[in-house]
């Protein structure tokens, strides 16, 4: 079994580092993730330095023989990895995209993606739609990285951006299942509680879109909710994604970045690695930037595949990867 499918690692550097394909030789791996900023050295100096260089890295990951999907977090505004100064599209927050006239939501959604498919990459990790329920959110709202506090406006603006995805072959992953919009703390620094921040109009916007958005990908939170779960984050519980594959059978489950310390807060990494993966993740996002564990991965790996229990499960989730690879991969 290639147990690597299920990892989407990052690295640091413009050069991809020789742990990461040993790795992918002995395991295979499902996806790569890019970064400007480097949380190491603090400074812009990691994966991206220019367009050329950005399309010349994507082509030799893309070399690799497992073919990664390359995936990046390119929401618009703060969340931008790719930015203008450095010689890239220019894309707002979803906030001020929100405010724009559509025709000029259109012209920018279109010229990023398919600035993006023309760089290699196949994923970006957007669109936000998590209700912008609590503007004081540290993590979101004073961000502005949702679009806006009312359901019909991010469905709206979710349309146009799928459209563009569509138009250009790219796949998307709906941030942040089930919403972080309504939080009073960051799952960057802090275990965060959703418990009574959820509601309808948020959930349905994941089941409705998550079902037909481009890739069919949702990326998954470490939000706590305790109706679902007293114990556990929605990424590493097992009733809460078994709830939410009833609702979405083919679609791509992926955890926000693993190394969130929120969620290592309640968990190791390499018990998260597990736990997720059991739960029902499809495939683990780590950045390898937050903090370095370049050797974890190859051990949470090792015992992945020791799991006979979970070896039906596994097969299902590389299956659902290699459908994308298939897709956005030609």
């Amino acid at each position: 079994m290639r147990i690597g499918e299920l990892f989407i690692l990052g690295f640091r550097g413009l050069e991809i580092p020789s742990w990461l394909t040993q790795f992918e030789d002995r395991f295979g791996l499902g996806g790569v993730i890019l970064f400007d900023y480097n949380c190491q050295t603090k400074t812009y100096d990691n994966n991206v330095q220019s367009p050329q260089q950005v399309q010349d890295l994507c082509g030799k990951i893309s070399e690799l023989p497992s073919r990664p999907l390359i995936f990046i977090d390119q929401e618009g505004g703060k969340v931008r990895r790719l930015k203008e100064s450095k010689g890239f599209a220019p894309l707002p927050s979803a906030f001020k995209i929100n405010l724009l006239p559509e025709t000029e939501r259109k012209i920018l959604l279109q010229n990023s993606f398919k600035e993006l498919r023309a760089l290699g990459i196949d994923f970006n990790f957007a669109p936000v739609i998590d209700i912008n329920f609590n503007p004081l959110n540290p993590d979101i709202g004073v961000h502005e990285r949702s679009f806006s506090a009312l359901a019909a406006d991010v469905e709206f603006n979710t349309k146009l951006v799928h459209q563009a995805a569509l138009e250009n072959n790219l796949g998307l992953s709906l941030k942040h299942y089930p919403g972080l919009g309504g939080a009073t703390a960051n799952s960057h620094t802090d275990l965060t509680d959703l418990s009574d921040s959820i509601n309808d109009s948020q959930l349905e916007l994941f089941y409705k879109w998550g079902q037909v958005i481009s890739g069919e990908s949702v990326l998954i939170s470490h939000g706590i909710v305790k109706q679902w779960d007293e114990n556990l984050p929605t990424s590493m519980s097992k009733k809460s994604l078994a709830a939410l594959r009833a609702k979405l059978p083919d679609a791509l489950f992926i955890s926000d970045d693993m190394q969130m310390q929120g969620l290592l807060k309640k968990l190791t990494s390499q018990e998260a690695h597990i736990q997720g993966l059991k739960a029902g993740l499809d495939m683990l996002c780590i950045g390898n930037n937050l903090i370095a564990e370049d050797g974890e991965v190859t051990k949470s790996a090792e015992q992945l595949l020791k799991m006979s229990d979970y070896e039906t499960q596994f097969y299902n989730s590389i299956e659902r990867v290699q459908m994308r690879k298939k897709k956005f991969k030609p």
